[in-house]
């Protein structure tokens, strides 16, 4: 695991935003595998800035949404979807055809995560994997457990998720979530993990603890061979500096 600390949120923004076109520059049809919410929206508007002035970069960019709150009315502003759409797909011009996500009210969401597994399948592995890091740990909506579930599935939510940024205005909140499994996520051939802001000093300090539980599901990132932290000088903290 390796340990990058930011300035500030624009610098970490700057720095992700970077490693993401270097690695489309090394594969042009790099699988991405996108985080909705605020912590990867800044690396997102860089991207969208350097889509304006080198659009040919990103033509064959594919994107995979990795979660989506179930059971929301299609089109609901505070889907990951809508989310996503607004700051990432729509900015580099990415349609229907080189993006996939869950369905937010798929009529049976077992079925639903089975379709997506069953995509990944044909599809993966992801290239590059962004994610952010819940206050309990969580990474996508794999929220802590006794059990884990390696594969896309229905998650039960805690109680700080529903307290996500998206879902502050929202009631009733969603019923369920629907995420790809640390078992898809650990067989990316990259791994970002975005953590910015004073609210993440616990939960990052915690991960760079190398134990691994299912209590905190982002421990599990020690596994991987290539995941690289990128925090900002909020959430660090009194963390000594990476070496």
């Amino acid at each position: 695991m390796r340990t990058i600390e930011a300035e500030d949120y624009e610098a970490l923004s700057r720095r992700a935003a970077d490693i993401i076109v270097a690695e489309l520059k090394r594969k042009p049809d790099l699988l991405l595998c996108a985080s909705a919410g605020s912590t990867p929206t800044g690396a997102y508007n860089r991207l969208a800035a350097r889509h304006a002035r080198q659009p040919g970069l990103f033509q064959r960019l594919r994107v995979l949404q990795i979660d989506e709150w179930g059971g929301l009315e299609r089109g609901n502003p505070a889907c990951c979807e809508m989310d996503l759409e607004r700051k990432l797909l729509r900015p580099l011009r990415i349609g229907p055809n080189r993006h996939v996500g869950f369905v937010t009210d798929a009529a049976d969401p077992e079925h639903e995560c089975a379709r997506i597994a069953r995509w990944l399948e044909a599809n993966g592995p992801i290239d590059l994997c962004i994610l952010g890091l819940g206050t309990n740990g969580h990474v996508a909506m794999i929220e802590p457990a006794q059990t884990i579930t390696p594969r896309s599935h229905v998650a039960k939510l805690a109680k700080s998720s529903l307290k996500h940024p998206l879902l502050i205005d929202m009631k009733p909140k969603p019923r369920y979530g629907l995420t790809l499994g640390l078992g898809d996520i650990l067989r990316s051939r990259r791994i970002i993990l975005l953590v910015n802001g004073a609210h993440k000093r616990a939960s990052l300090a915690r991960l760079l603890q190398p134990r691994i539980t299912t209590r905190f599901p982002a421990s599990f990132l020690w596994l991987h061979p290539a995941v690289t932290v990128l925090y900002d000088r909020d959430a660090a903290g009194s963390l000594p500096a990476p070496s």
